[in-house]
């Protein structure tokens, strides 16, 4: 999703599963060792937009591993 001066980048990843957003992030963090934030948790009633967060305040030898495992998705 579009986003202007920020380390952080919202992905949506609805055309690639339906877990709910906290199972993708755990599922993504523990099969391939990419951590993310599931956006719900910022909402009091836990709304699922299939949403993830993920931080580009890395190196880029980090932000280009992380690339390739998302396009391998």
């Amino acid at each position: 999703m579009p986003c202007h001066g920020s380390y952080f980048q919202l992905l949506s990843y609805e055309d690639i599963s339906k877990k709910p957003d906290r199972s993708m992030a755990e599922w993504l963090t523990q099969e391939h060792k990419l951590a993310s934030i599931p956006v719900s948790v910022f909402y009091d009633d836990k709304t699922d937009y299939h949403l993830l967060r993920f931080c580009f305040a890395k190196s880029e030898e980090t932000l280009q591993k992380a690339g390739a495992i998302l396009n391998r998705l």
